[in-house]
């Protein structure tokens, strides 16, 4: 969990667009494979990633829907229906 903080906090792009052998993002993992502890790593990814650049930005109005958005991501329990909520 530090590491992926340390890395975000740095390369927050570079670190979630990155694919492994298999083709997959990162997010991708996160997403599918739900516990507790992905939830966690998956909301430090998107706050670092989405929601910390629209706020420096200045861009609340797009901030309050994204927020939004990875609220229902995180709240989700159907695997299915949080890819869906992820594209």
């Amino acid at each position: 969990e530090e590491m992926l903080e340390v890395l975000l906090d740095k390369f927050p792009y570079r670190v979630l667009r990155l694919i492994d052998a298999n083709g997959k993002l990162a997010m991708e993992y996160l997403v599918t494979n739900w516990t507790p502890e992905n939830k966690i790593l998956l909301e430090m990814a998107l706050q670092s990633w989405m929601l910390s650049r629209l706020t420096s930005w200045g861009a609340t109005l797009w901030m309050e829907v994204i927020q939004s958005k990875v609220q229902a991501i995180l709240a989700e329990d159907d695997k299915e229906q949080r890819e869906t909520l992820c594209k």
